[in-house]
């Protein structure tokens, strides 16, 4: 290691740093965001539900069982 030896930071890593100091919100942003989309309570009974009604996939999707 020389002596004068200076830590590299990649382009997207200083991008981030950038867009962080000019919008300090946008973690919190972000979090909204998820809260929207993915962070839902799961209804237990409905999921019970939808795996019992699953039905199995054959062994060859592309064609139907035979028929004997």
């Amino acid at each position: 290691m020389p002596l004068f030896w200076k830590a590299h930071t990649s382009d997207v890593t200083a991008f981030i740093r950038e867009l962080k100091t000019a919008r300090p919100t946008l973690e919190a942003e972000q979090r909204a965001g998820r809260a929207l989309l993915w962070d839902k309570a799961l209804d237990r009974a409905a999921q019970a539900e939808f795996k019992a009604a699953k039905v199995a996939q054959g062994a060859y999707v592309y064609f139907p069982p035979a028929k004997r």
